[in-house]
This record gives C-alpha cells, structure tokens and sequence, in this order.
C-alpha cells in the first residue's frame, strides 16, 4: 500500500479501521515519565514554576519564500492582516467541508520566513499544499521524535522549552540579567541565558505569563540545566510527560480532533499524497461514541472553540462552508466536564475484584486513543462527545474537555458513557471490560481560575 487512499480502500469501513488500529498508547516521547511524581509536577504549574521540555512531540515545518505567506492564508481561518515578523498564531486549518483537519502554533521568524509547531495533521496539510500547490516555497520537516527510540541516537533541529507558573518571571528575570521588558501575548523577542541570545515567546501555558524558547539541539541539555540552576531558589520544578498533557485539562485546548480528511472527492489527492504510514493512516479512534460514518467524528471550529478565529476577510479552504455555519449558532460549543467522583472511586475498585471489571481509568492521562470520543448523554439523548480526559491534582478532579449541544447550560449534569461497547475493540490499548457511566459536571473551560483570567486575550479561548 503506497498511500492513505490505499489504506483507506483496503480496510472497508474506516471507523472500524481506526477503532482497530494497532499503533498502541499516543507517546510523548524522549523525555521522563517523572523527575519527581507527577502529582507535585502538576502543583508546580499552579503555584511555583515548572520547565516543560516540548522539544520532541511535536512536528516542526519550516516554510521559507516569497510566496509562504500566501501559502499560509489560503490555508488558515485565522486572517493574516496587520500580521508581521516577531508574532505567532494559532494556525488553524479546515477541509473543504468547513471541518477540523488541526491546529498548531504558527511563528513568524522574519520576512518570508515562518516555523510551524505543533501535531501532525496540520502540518501534514500545509506541507501538501507546499509541495503541490505552485507556491513559491521552500519546506523542511523536522519530524518528532520516535515514540520508541530503542535505544537509538534522537536528533532534533531545535530545543524548545517553556518556562511557566506564577514564579516563572522571577526565573526569567534572574536568566536574563535584567528584567525582561513586557511583551503582549503571543509576541516574540530573545532573552540572555548563560551568555547566549535565546529567541523567546510570550506564552502562558500552564494559566500563568511565561515564555517558549528555543535554540539549537546541541546547547539543549546545558540550557535545561541552567534554567533548573538558577530557578531553583523560586521552586522550579521539571516537568515529566505523564504531567505535561494534562495541563491542557485545566487551560481548555483539544489537542487531538480527528482531521476531517477521510472523505470528500475534494481531499482525495491529498489522500493519494499522504503516505501509507502517516499519522492519518495509523492512527486510532477510541472511546464509546461510535457511529459507522467517519464523518461523525469531524469536528467544526465552532464546536472546539476556535470560532473566534474565523475571518471571512480572505480566501482559505473551507470558507464557503464556514460561511453557511451562521457562526455555529445552534450547533455544539466546548465546555470541560468535572466528574463525578463516587463514579470515578466505582471503576477504579472494579480492578481490585475478581470477574468482570469496568475501563481502567490511567491517571493522570486517561486517553487510549489518539482520538477519544465519549458519548455524553442527557435524559437518554446524546448532547455531546467528550475529547480529552485526565485528573488534575490542582482541582482534585478528573476532568475532561467536551463538545455539547447549545442548550445544555453551565452546571448541568451530564452521563459520560465510560468504556467501549462489547467488551472492547481491538487496539491494543484496550482490556476486556464492562461499559459504565460517569456522572459529570458541565463546568467553564477554561477550568482553572488563573486560565481564564490569564487567557482572557489568549489562544485558548480564542478571544485574541
């Protein structure tokens, strides 16, 4: 099989092709599962500072020419006007059909010149249109790093790291030198660390102002422990990818829609593009909505949050639908769902009994799939599907981020189907088990405090 139109083709129903697949557990890999325990590292964010290390799960594309810009428009439902070097975005792109394929971080370095951050699907597009489309550009994809490496030698082109929590600009300060002047959110500029000038973003990951730097992979490993050194007095603390996921629970972004490129005569050269071992191809859906039509799994703007970002003041793909969505009146808007703990206490004491026993919920990342979708129910009708599920030892709660329908309102309680129907599928990911349900909360996303006082102009709610 040459291609993800092949794959597609082979397997009959994708559904089933996907909620099958054999890939395993989606890994953030390279970097320790814990450097303390994922408990305190959580805490860190909300009330010191932390070092997360995103140099390896992430794709990197760089995009370089005169024509990158105008690759970028045609491709986003973000406007690009007024848009200059030393900024980045939220990049988000859409299929024909006005629905998710992903989103990444999307910075302007210099003058035709641009780095996209961020899962693959996204990237994948951009690179696509880049490739086939006749612009006037150059790419370079820097890929993630294996999930497994097998002891073999990992190369990045770039370090990226982010200094967060409410102490973080004291460790800032403290690297600098001086205090580093004040930027607007999602601005760039550099900052000294350890005699070298280090390209910085204004970020606020974890609800709290911080900075995303970067630099190149041979320096990372003497970075990382400066940054460690000299923060040290104000309690900051590294980060391990069993916490870092998470974060995401608290501050309100879905990271990992299913990208809406499976059907529509209009995607399939992308489709015949794409190789047969993509992210795509390989990928897996998982949790309790099922439906046999793949097109119930896509997911529009509006549904995930990123309607603000939608402007009609250029030509993209996926305007046209967009523009007959009304601003998403009427459909399906995100929320996060705070479970109901007597419920979450049930599945977990099923492991310690003999006979049949429900889901096993992982702390604190509790998704099998790259994408997960679980239905939500009200009064026995489906409202909803919730997309990403962990706890926060912040909050002292599992919680998870959803998409509902328009009428049910704040405070609601909503039933979170657990577990997959019939015992199971067949990814790897997942035991034999029995379907329950979870009483949940419909509750503000973000949920965290900091994160919607902090975000108020962020790219997590959109309102930028």
């Amino acid at each position: 099989m040459s291609n993800l139109e092949s794959v597609l083709k082979a397997a009959g129903n994708i559904v089933d092709h996907l909620r099958n697949s054999k890939i395993g557990a989606y890994v953030y890999p390279v970097v320790a599962p814990e450097f303390s325990n994922w408990r305190d590292e959580q805490a860190a964010w909300r009330n010191a500072a932390v070092l997360f290390d995103q140099t390896h799960h992430m794709v990197d594309l760089f995009i370089e020419g005169p024509d990158a810009l105008k690759l970028i428009e045609s491709l986003a439902i973000n406007t690009m006007k007024n848009w200059q070097p030393n900024k980045a975005k939220q990049f988000v792109a859409c299929s024909y059909s006005g629905h998710v394929i992903g989103d990444n971080i999307l910075f302007y370095l210099a003058e035709n010149s641009f780095v996209m951050v961020g899962r693959a699907p996204s990237v994948n597009w951009v690179q696509f249109h880049a490739q086939t489309g006749g612009f006037n550009v150059k790419t370079t994809y820097d890929d993630r790093s294996p999930s497994r490496p097998n002891g073999h030698p990992v190369n990045r082109k770039y370090y990226r790291f982010q200094i967060q929590g409410p102490k973080a600009k004291f460790v800032i300060d403290k690297l600098n030198g001086a205090p580093l002047p004040e930027l607007k959110f999602f601005n760039m500029s550099e900052m000294n660390i350890k005699g070298r000038k280090v390209r910085t973003l204004r970020h606020g990951m974890a609800g709290e102002p911080g900075v995303e730097i970067w630099g190149p992979y041979a320096e990372r490993e003497e970075i990382a422990a400066e940054i460690l050194s000299v923060g040290k007095e104000f309690g900051i603390v590294p980060v391990g990818s069993r916490a870092y996921a998470t974060n995401t629970l608290e501050s309100g972004w879905v990271p990992s829609p299913l990208p809406a490129v499976y059907t529509d005569e209009r995607m399939k050269k992308y489709r015949e593009w794409a190789p047969a071992n993509s992210y795509e191809a390989a990928g897996a859906i998982g949790g309790s909505f099922v439906s046999k039509n793949i097109e119930d799994y896509y997911l529009t703007p509006y549904e995930i949050g990123y309607g603000p970002f939608v402007k009609f003041d250029h030509d993209f793909i996926g305007r046209e639908a967009l523009e007959k969505m009304n601003g998403g009146k009427g459909g399906r808007r995100k929320v996060t769902l705070a479970w109901n703990g007597e419920d979450v206490a049930k599945i977990q004491n099923s492991m310690l009994q003999k006979g049949d026993h429900y889901k096993y919920i992982e702390m604190p990342l509790s998704n099998y799939a790259n994408s997960n979708y679980d239905q939500l129910t009200a009064n026995g009708k489906t409202v909803g599907v919730s997309l990403f599920s962990g706890y926060s030892y912040n909050e002292r709660s599992f919680l998870s981020l959803a998409t509902v329908d328009e009428d049910v309102a704040i405070g609601n309680e909503v039933v979170l189907h657990w577990g997959e129907p019939n015992g199971g599928s067949g990814k790897t990911t997942v035991e034999r088990h029995k379907q329950t349900e979870i009483r949940a909360t419909v509750s503000p996303v973000p949920y965290a405090v900091t994160a919607r006082q902090n975000y108020a102009e962020g790219w997590r709610t959109g309102k930028k």
